[in-house]
């Protein structure tokens, strides 16, 4: 195994990258292909959406407290550990033909979205400072363009009458590859942080979270003003509450609520939430307004998931990929906030465009292409503002509540386009062209309001430590 000198600093940035890549990839690889899987399991939409419900529930239970067990011991032994369980629970998916043990599946993957916390957590603890925000730019950046990355693979994938356990055989070969990258390019150090774990505070943020998000997803199909959706939501809350005032008791709590309550934390998070909704307006609605025979509706494409993958997304996508790889230049000259500002901008024009323009294909790639520049650059400079504010032991929980506001919004996002597009023209049985409109103007709304939180960030005023500054300096005439 390497010693931590070893390592290049692009070395790492780059293996990490790979690293995050893995969440977008588990995460986006499964939409497409959820028909599939119903037809062929014989199971109904509503019980094959819990493969996306269960993992999303997982992941949001999980990342807090594995965020944790990163700033308290080896990141990199956390790392390898959840690198075993998505992989068991890659192997699982791809060779079950049971529905449940699909969703078990699921779950453990649902673990890979702690990678990203922990992987931020790494490069603090590796790079000198003024090289952390631009590498953290790369590494983000990659996990903002991935997921149109794996829905471009997964629609080359499942061309034709393939079997959706293909899909998984794929994840379990990444996931090995990953495995390998962390075992031979990350350092193992033990970690300087104090504390212990609060495992009720991590039991208790499990539960609340999982009850709100378990509202959001499943609100459409259940109802929402239903029993189920209203226990789960007031449930959650509730339970929200409980947990928020016994973290504040705690001497070592499981989150900082401090933290989290500080003006520039507080509207970094509500702006992530916002580019996390972003994301799945895009995908969402590109993807199926792209699918929809204009013969019959007098809009859309009418694009098999091979033609939709490739010559609608993949341009975004490459785009995504070169604004991640500079993404963290810009942010280097010109600060996180204005790249965001910047960000927002080219998001509100991609989505306006798309709205108002779409009859062409050149304005649907176009306005894809300015929507993933803006989702591309948000999550690369996002988690620069985060652990701006936030000393070294907190980075994992705190990217780790970032990441949660992330899925939190996709989900928010999912719902409404559930919503929107579940109503069908008369006589056509696709959805109303006026939906897709409203959700991308939903998607230049939400972009709007990112740039607003954003541009009233202010930056924390940190004390300068003599001793934290002469191992700066070290670090950086060590890695030249």
């Amino acid at each position: 195994m390497r010693s931590p000198a070893a390592v290049r600093p692009g070395v790492l940035v780059s293996g990490l990258s790979v690293v995050v890549l893995t969440v977008a990839v588990l995460q986006t690889a499964v939409v497409p292909v959820l028909g599939v899987i119903g037809s062929q399991l014989g199971a109904s939409a509503v019980a094959v959406s819990w493969a996306v419900t269960a993992n999303l529930l997982a992941a949001i239970a999980a990342t807090p407290l594995l965020g944790r067990l990163a700033d308290m011991y080896s990141k990199k032994r956390v790392l390898l550990g959840v690198l075993i369980v998505v992989l068991i629970g890659s192997v699982l998916a791809a060779v079950t033909s049971s529905l449940a043990l699909l969703i078990v599946a699921r779950v453990l993957q649902g673990a890979s979205y702690a990678l990203y916390p922990i992987s931020v957590a790494v490069l603090r603890e590796e790079l000198p400072p003024g090289r952390l925000p631009g590498a953290m730019a790369v590494m983000s950046g990659t996990l903002g363009f991935g997921g149109g990355v794996g829905l471009v693979v997964v629609g080359l994938l499942m061309s034709g009458d393939a079997d959706y356990h293909r899909v998984f055989w794929l994840t379990t070969a990444f996931t090995v590859v990953v495995l390998a990258i962390v075992v031979f390019l990350v350092p193992a150090r033990r970690s300087r942080s104090a504390g212990s774990i609060d495992w009720l505070g991590a039991v208790g943020l499990a539960v609340g979270l999982s009850a709100v998000l378990l509202a959001i997803t499943q609100g459409n199909g259940w109802g929402w003003f239903s029993g189920w959706t209203l226990a789960c939501a007031l449930g959650g809350v509730a339970v929200l509450g409980a947990w928020w005032l016994w973290e504040n008791r705690r001497e070592h709590p499981l989150v900082s609520t401090r933290m989290l309550t500080r003006p520039a934390m507080l509207l970094t998070n509500l702006a992530t939430v916002f580019v996390g909704m972003g994301l799945y307006f895009v995908f969402l609605g590109l993807t199926q307004f792209v699918q929809v025979p204009r013969s019959g509706a007098g809009y859309g494409f009418g694009a098999t998931v091979l033609e939709s993958s490739v010559i609608f997304l993949l341009p975004g996508a490459l785009t995504g990929f070169a604004v991640a790889l500079v993404s963290g230049r810009f942010i280097d000259r010109y600060g996180a906030r204005r790249v965001l500002v910047a960000a927002a901008m080219a998001g509100v024009l991609g989505f306006v465009l798309l709205a108002v323009a779409h009859d062409q294909r050149w304005q649907i790639i176009v306005g894809g292409i300015l929507a993933n520049t803006y989702i591309s650059l948000g999550y690369g400079a996002l988690p620069a503002l985060v652990v701006a504010e936030v000393d070294a032991g907190e980075t994992g929980v705190a990217t780790g509540m970032n990441a949660i506001a992330r899925t939190v919004g996709g989900s928010m996002a999912a719902a409404v386009v559930a919503v929107l597009l579940g109503r069908s023209a008369p006589g056509t049985g696709v959805p109303m062209e006026s939906s897709f409109v409203v959700v991308f103007v939903a998607g230049a709304v939400t972009a709007a309001l990112a740039l607003v939180l954003i541009a009233l960030t202010r930056p924390r005023q940190r004390e300068v430590d003599p001793d934290a500054l002469t191992h700066s300096r070290a670090m950086n005439h060590e890695w030249g």
